[in-house]
């Protein structure tokens, strides 16, 4: 077994891991990352921005959210259940991540909103070719591996970690795999930085009640088996809340799909009964919306147009647009309707009747055409159920109708790891586990209970904040703790 020693070992490098690297390195540590992929950035590669509040690029254009009204937004929202000295110190250290990141060649097209009623938090990455939008985050990525690498930080790739090793409690260093065998790394203070567990069915299960594949269609990255939670455990820190970032896609279409385009917008949204569950104008936030979908009978609902609402899209534009579909237009909907009529589905259903379509797509007969004539006669009015907006009001009269399955569906996993504000792991006491920190998505327990779309750029905000915070403390551990003995 070959051996290896540094001052700061980093199990994971993805975006956490990552900032972690460059911030510990920035302050003269000795670095190495162990990443079991044979790439850096994990699931941050899928992203497009993180949060930012009170940065440079918001100033200049009068966005005026200040981290104050962003920090009690977010505990409001939560109802005081996260960790308000972290959620504290995160939004309060976010503009400053923003300039790091563009001191290493980072650009950011713009900050934007998820949906109108959110801030204007979310920096957008600007890829270096083409439009910002989904991935542009790993434009970010590259240049983070690039600036760790600068700094001296050994970067190890396809060397996933077998263990934390333990010595009079304290972690002192992992037991990790290569192509040529094992190896033993010591070093002062251990950072888990794993990215979580949306791609273990097992643990989504057991810790969040859903079922991949049944009654969840949520993206997994390949190697989130949350391991590095579960080496957390081991090593003495306790488990936290532990949820999903729910989100509502087609299922099983990559999410944001064409075929969803005119489907995601305040049409009539039935469940099975063919009963409608909610005020569709909500479909803007997909935490609401997903939190009412996951009511219904098997959290399957639908959403329903006809060739009337079609063609007041293609006329007129979308009610609701936001940033990821804003780069989609009517004519990719069209294509993909086309090759899903041509090689077939079960998430697209049309017909010429409403009966017609309650039976394709497997929705209560009766009930769904009961809705739909009250809905119509709401038209006319008022919609006396939910009050929903008159300008959303739109009669289904055909000729053709048109049903789109939704379901619960997640970007991915949210914390495990117990830490307090300084990013050190905690055991079930709230003692701290000595020499183990944790990071990012593992140790992101801060949506309670939903993922706070109000300030989007959340997760991947969390992650650079959090690591850059891992990296740094981790660094006055060592300093303090060595120097005293």
């Amino acid at each position: 077994m070959r051996e290896m020693e540094s001052d700061v070992i980093i199990v994971g490098g993805g975006a956490a891991g990552l900032a972690a690297a460059i911030a510990a390195a920035e302050q003269g540590a000795e670095v190495i990352v162990f990443e079991k992929a044979n790439t850096t950035g994990g699931c941050a590669n899928m992203a497009m921005g993180p949060l930012g509040v009170e940065t440079k690029i918001q100033k200049e254009r009068l966005i005026d959210c200040t981290r104050e009204a962003a920090f009690q937004k977010f505990m409001d929202y939560t109802h005081w259940r996260a960790d308000a000295r972290l959620v504290k110190d995160y939004i309060y250290k976010s503009a400053s991540t923003i300039e790091w990141l563009e001191d290493m060649g980072v650009k950011f097209a713009l900050p934007s909103k998820y949906f109108p009623g959110s801030e204007a938090t979310w920096h957008i990455v600007q890829p270096k070719t083409g439009a910002p939008g989904l991935r542009a985050a790993a434009t970010m990525i590259k240049a983070m591996t690039d600036r760790a690498e600068e700094l001296g930080v050994k970067i190890c790739l396809e060397s996933p970690i077998q263990s934390l090793i333990k010595d009079n409690g304290e972690v002192i260093g992992v037991v990790a795999k290569d192509k040529d065998g094992e190896i033993e790394a010591y070093g002062s203070a251990v950072i888990i930085a794993t990215g979580g567990f949306g791609d273990n069915p097992e643990f989504i299960k057991k810790y969040t009640g859903f079922e991949w594949g049944k009654d969840l269609f949520s993206y997994r990255i390949p190697g989130l088996t949350g391991d590095g939670i579960k080496m957390a455990w081991e090593a003495g820190a306790a488990k936290d809340t532990m949820d999903l970032e729910l989100v509502f896609f087609a299922p099983n279409t990559g999410g944001y799909a064409p075929i969803e385009l005119p489907f995601r917008q305040p049409n009539v949204f039935v469940n099975l009964d063919g009963e409608r569950f909610y005020d569709e104008a909500v479909v803007e936030n997909p935490v609401f919306s997903v939190n009412a979908i996951c009511k219904q009978k098997s959290k399957t609902v639908f959403s329903i147009i006809d060739d009337s609402i079609m063609k007041y899209y293609e006329k007129n534009g979308l009610e609701l647009i936001n940033v990821v579909t804003s780069n989609i237009s009517m004519d990719d909907f069209k294509q993909e309707m086309n090759e899903f009529i041509k090689n077939g589905n079960d998430i697209l259903f049309i017909a010429d009747s409403i009966e017609e379509l309650a039976e394709k797509a497997g929705i209560d007969k009766e009930g769904l055409v009961k809705t739909i004539s009250d809905y119509n006669e709401a038209c006319k009015s008022r919609d006396n159920i939910f009050n929903k907006n008159p300008k959303y009001l739109k009669p289904l009269i055909g000729p053709k109708y048109y049903a789109l399955k939704f379901a619960p569906s997640a970007y991915g996993s949210a914390g495990g790891i117990k830490i307090n504000y300084k990013t050190q792991a905690m055991d079930a006491e709230s003692n701290v586990v000595p020499g183990l920190f944790a990071a990012g998505t593992d140790a992101n327990s801060l949506y309670n209970p939903d993922y706070a779309f109000i300030l989007p750029g959340n997760s991947l905000g969390f992650a650079l904040n959090s690591g850059r915070m891992a990296g740094e403390n981790s660094v006055k551990y060592i300093k303090e703790h060595f120097t005293e003995e």
